[in-house]
């Protein structure tokens, strides 16, 4: 995203986008979760960081942006980018002080990316080269250590570019309905057969709402509802492991345009995601 800062050894190779209404600074990290009493209310009620309790996540967003009040909006996503702009630009500062969680988080996305790439890009290095996007680079964090290892990255936006669009801890900032209208924008951008990647931190239920940064950390039933809304599909997905215990729970995610086939799926061919404490 276009306040993002990227190394010098990716800045002819712009990997941000604009994921949101605004320019944004990406919400990068595992997360501490945030102490509270256990939530009794249905799956869509949650909590903020203050501890205060929502029925419902519609009442919570009416509450932070507003019914169609464009100035409320500009608030949620200006406060964000307030926020990060005090951030330090350096992995520490990005994973919220965990800056040994990268090593785990790069692993364990390459090992998903690679049963990805095996499945739906068998001739991948065999004369086809893949072209991913990073959206919410924040410092290159992941397309320096990863993505790039894998992709060519000259950006252009075009539609049918890309084989995978890389989304990891910013999502959290857009309300539903920008979470919507980016992922149904973004799916153009796809190449046939080609997959979205979201990484993300994952409340126990509901959701907790940051009131400090102005993002929220959705359940996975909450993001599997946004993902029926946006006409995406789960082509697999997968919990991070050996991130400290205090952190939330991170989950990723390979999404698909295309409607899940019935029955076994076919064998596949084979070729030759700052961390919060929970208390």
């Amino acid at each position: 995203m276009g306040t993002a800062k990227v190394p010098t050894l990716l800045s002819s190779r712009p990997s941000f986008c604009n994921i949101g209404p605004q320019f944004i600074a990406p919400k990068s990290g595992a997360r501490r979760a945030f102490s509270s009493r256990p939530l009794t209310q249905m799956e869509t009620g949650g909590l903020d960081s203050d501890g205060r309790t929502f029925k419902t996540a519609e009442e919570m967003w009416r509450e932070e942006v507003g019914d169609g009040d464009p100035q409320k909006k500009f608030q949620w996503y200006n406060k964000g980018i307030n926020y990060w702009q005090g951030v330090e630009a350096t992995v520490d500062g990005v994973l919220g002080g965990y800056g040994h969680v990268n090593t785990p988080d790069i692993k364990a996305s390459e090992d998903f990316l690679n049963s990805i790439l095996a499945e739906r890009f068998p001739d991948a290095g065999r004369g086809r080269h893949l072209v991913t996007l990073d959206c919410g680079s924040g410092i290159g964090r992941i397309t320096k250590n990863l993505l790039i290892r894998y992709f060519n990255e000259e950006f252009t936006p075009d539609a049918e570019r890309y084989d995978v669009i890389w989304v990891q801890w910013c999502i959290g900032h857009l309300a539903d309905d920008d979470f919507i209208a980016f992922f149904k924008r973004a799916k153009v951008g796809l190449k046939p057969g080609g997959l979205f990647v979201l990484k993300e931190n994952i409340a126990r239920t509901g959701f907790v709402l940051d009131k400090e940064d102005k993002s929220i950390t959705r359940s996975d039933s909450y993001f599997k509802e946004l993902f029926k809304q946006c006409g995406l599909h789960i082509y697999k997905m997968k919990d991070q492991k050996e991130f400290p215990d205090e952190l939330f729970a991170v989950k990723m995610y390979a999404l698909t345009t295309e409607m899940p086939r019935q029955g076994n799926r076919p064998r596949p061919k084979r070729a030759t995601n700052r961390p919060a404490i929970i208390r």
